[in-house]
């Protein structure tokens, strides 16, 4: 049987009301961020935590297999879901260029200005060309629902209904109410689950930063406009 999306009928819909109703905010999931704690449109809350990378290869095969055995204990040790998000992106040298151009720049002798000068422009060509140099960046999205332990159930719906419920969720006074309520409620519940994963991550000796409200606006930026300069993400 074909399942139809939308069924409007001709002409019921005016301009308007089409633009309103399919703007960037309505098919967006998240509601608001309030501090480090995101708010979803369907009430879930939603932490991210920033980890560092651990190089396996640099390590002999008892080191390899006693971090895989504790990373193992710590996935097992989780009694809710949690989402592991790997993202490929260029290095970004913004930072770094404006560190070395004001050191460059208070260097008195001629000689080492002039090499300073030639090795901040080999780095700026670099990172102009925003492709020479890949890292990767983990993150992990912490859930939590306030409806007795349905996180697992909550985070598996199909994409199909997860569009749905974002489409006919409206922010209305009510909602907005609740929301608040619920988030004021639960964001400790959040947190506590934050604090586990960090501490059991620490074990590992793998670092974890959870990300605040700047971090977190950059880093949802970037994933819904991936062409655009890192830049662009940190002045949005």
């Amino acid at each position: 049987m074909a399942f139809k999306l939308f069924n409007f009928e001709k002409g019921k819909i005016q301009k308007g009301q089409r633009e309103q109703a399919f703007n960037t905010e309505t098919m967006l999931p998240i509601s608001e961020i309030r501090g480090n704690t995101m708010v979803l449109k369907d009430g879930g809350l939603r932490a991210v935590i920033k980890v560092s990378g651990l190089n396996l290869d640099l390590k002999n095969s008892d080191e390899q297999e006693i971090v895989i055995q504790q990373y193992k204990r710590f996935l097992n040790g989780l009694d809710f879901p949690i989402q592991i998000l790997v993202r490929s992106t260029y290095l970004d040298l913004t930072h770094y260029l404006n560190y070395m151009k004001e050191n460059v720049n208070a260097i008195d002798n001629d000689t080492l200005k002039s090499h300073g000068e030639q090795y901040v422009s080999f780095l700026d060509e670099i990172n102009l060309a925003q492709g020479l140099i890949y890292v990767k960046e983990f993150y992990i999205i912490v859930p939590y629902y306030d409806q007795g332990g349905e996180d697992e159930n909550q985070v598996k719906k199909s994409w199909r209904q997860k569009f749905l419920n974002v489409l006919e969720s409206k922010d209305s006074a009510e909602k907005i109410v609740q929301r608040y309520r619920s988030f004021v409620k639960n964001r400790k519940f959040l947190d506590t689950r934050c604090a586990l994963i960090m501490e059991g991550l620490k074990g590992l000796n793998i670092d974890t930063e959870r990300l605040a409200l700047t971090d977190m606006v950059s880093l949802l930026f970037k994933f819904y406009n991936p062409t655009m300069h890192n830049d662009q993400a940190e002045t949005k």
